[in-house]
């Protein structure tokens, strides 16, 4: 596997009053091309907003993100926009599906934004969502409607996949299943990086970051990531 991502130096600084708090204080890391990555910290170590610079959701105060070989914290707006059009998928905690469109429809949205989207019968074929294709979201159960979020955002063909505790309003049993799908993109070279309190998950990654108050306390490369079947959830 070739780096892919490095963070040289990354702060970003909020400001509430007179008070400066810095979210993210100096963050230096490096992530390798179709790494399975799981972060992990407690609430306000810094994880969501690692996700969203990386996400190209929000701005670096200063510092250096090189995704590939460009570096987004340079980029206007206009380049943000179109980096996450074509370049990253993002799934979340709550789906965030439209619940007046079918699933089929749901992931087509996706070509109103890239040029570089899949088939969407592909797609569903691929999350086991082909036969609810015409199917709305209140028809679906909760595993499933993940699995919309999760088809809509690899519609695209992302480099990057950004997952904000993917299984965090899932049971165990779904949550596995998703956890499958997104090993999946992995596995065929896309990078995967899952921001999560659960630390189970890192049993199964290639690749565990641990944040604490804005800085990384850790980054261990796992050397025997475990089958997300032997783990025990």
């Amino acid at each position: 596997m070739s780096s892919f991502i490095e963070l040289k130096n990354v702060k970003k600084t909020y400001v509430v009053g007179e008070q400066q708090f810095n979210a993210l204080d100096g963050i230096d890391l490096k992530i390798n091309q179709g790494e399975f990555v799981v972060i992990l910290g407690p609430s306000g170590a810094g994880k969501s907003t690692l996700l969203n610079l990386l996400g190209g959701m929000d701005k670096a105060t200063s510092g250096e993100i090189y995704i590939g070989e460009n570096d987004i914290a340079k980029f206007n707006d206009k380049e943000l926009t179109r980096y996450r059009a074509n370049d990253v998928g993002f799934i979340f905690q709550f789906y965030n599906i439209m619940p007046t469109l079918t699933v089929d429809e749901n992931v087509n949205l996706i070509k109103d934004v890239t040029n570089t989207s899949k088939n969407s019968k592909e797609v569903l074929k691929s999350v086991g969502l082909l036969k609810h294709a015409d199917k709305f979201p209140q028809e679906l159960s909760g595993g499933e409607q993940q699995r919309v979020s999760i088809a809509r955002a690899i519609m695209k063909n992302p480099k990057v996949l950004l997952c904000d505790e993917p299984t965090g309003a899932l049971d165990s049993k779904t949550g596995v299943e998703v956890l499958k799908l997104l090993r999946k993109q992995s596995d065929e070279d896309t990078t995967v990086i899952i921001v999560t309190h659960n630390s189970l998950i890192s049993e199964i990654a290639d690749r565990v970051i641990r944040i604490k108050n804005g800085k990384v306390e850790s980054n261990e490369i796992n050397n025997h990531p475990k089958d997300i079947d032997e783990v025990v959830w």
